[in-house]
């Protein structure tokens, strides 16, 4: 090859999509940024020692077996179980997941379809969530509730997940929404159907993928809640996150690890299946 041919070869513009080896190496750095933490957490769920040194001197699986012990056999010492804890934080992310939905779906279908006053206020109150410091949420909701009249346990927890879980919810059903043409309900509406039945039976089911996405976003929202949690719960309505945080107030116990693993895995299968019933197209964070 001459080198004129060389010199033309490296001198080519990068097309449009490729990528460059500095940007390469530049996206794998920041990734290994980000897992990094879980990496690290992995590694110690498997450590053998009885302290916290990493690397670790020697891996075994006794912090498992731990953990398990903890799980079918609660410590005196605890407040409340993992079991119980469990119980609470499955219950509090359902609940969230089925009330931030029926929320969610006619404020979406108002926001896309209706043209009324306040519109784009009203879209950048339901983002105010996402910017609000977890802190001052979580004291201003605590300050509404013990100033009711009437007491709140499991309740509050909901209330509380529901506001932070809308956004994700009603941004994918909005989105949903976008892509379905006003021509659908017309059509439905001249064979007969209602104005309220073409909505439910037409619209929908066409909305199927952004309503599944935010209602499994919902559920990882309220499933991994500790902020606000933080300020809400009680000694008999404690959930995983708060109970893995009691666990290292005195002194870190390495059960928290394997505790944390679990806690990894299930939120991994969540996203894998909202990939998978969902695709990536129809997911909006």
């Amino acid at each position: 090859m001459s080198l004129s041919t060389k010199k033309r070869l490296r001198l080519q513009p990068v097309l449009p999509g490729d990528t460059g080896r500095f940007a390469a190496i530049l996206s794998g750095f920041i990734l290994l940024l980000a897992v990094m933490p879980i990496l690290t957490m992995i590694v110690m769920s498997f450590s053998g020692a009885s302290n916290l040194d990493f690397p670790p001197s020697s891996y075994s699986l006794k912090w498992y077996e731990a953990a398990w012990r903890t799980f079918v056999s609660p410590d005196s010492s605890d407040v409340l179980s993992l079991g119980k804890a469990m119980t609470t934080s499955l219950l509090v992310a359902c609940l969230t997941m089925v009330f931030a939905t029926l929320i969610a779906v006619p404020a979406s279908y108002a926001l896309t379809r209706c043209e009324f006053r306040g519109k784009a206020v009203a879209m950048q109150l339901m983002s105010l969530p996402l910017v609000f410091p977890m802190v001052v949420l979580g004291l201003a909701l605590l300050l509404i509730f013990d100033n009711l009249p009437f007491h709140m346990d499991t309740s509050r927890l909901v209330i509380a997940h529901v506001i932070l879980a809308l956004p994700f919810v009603v941004k994918n059903c909005t989105a949903a929404m976008m892509s379905i043409g006003s021509e659908v309900e017309e059509a439905a509406q001249m064979l007969g159907a209602s104005p309220l039945r073409a909505i439910v039976d037409v619209v929908v089911p066409l909305m199927k993928s952004g309503i599944l996405a935010g209602m499994l976003l919902a559920f990882i929202v309220s499933f991994n809640e500790f902020t606000v949690t933080y300020f809400l719960y009680n000694i008999d309505v404690m959930t995983v996150p708060i109970w893995m945080y009691s666990r290292t107030v005195s002194s870190l116990d390495p059960t928290v690890f394997s505790f944390a693993v679990l806690i990894v895995l299930i939120d991994f299968v969540l996203i894998w299946a909202l990939e998978k019933l969902v695709g990536e197209g129809g997911v909006s964070f």
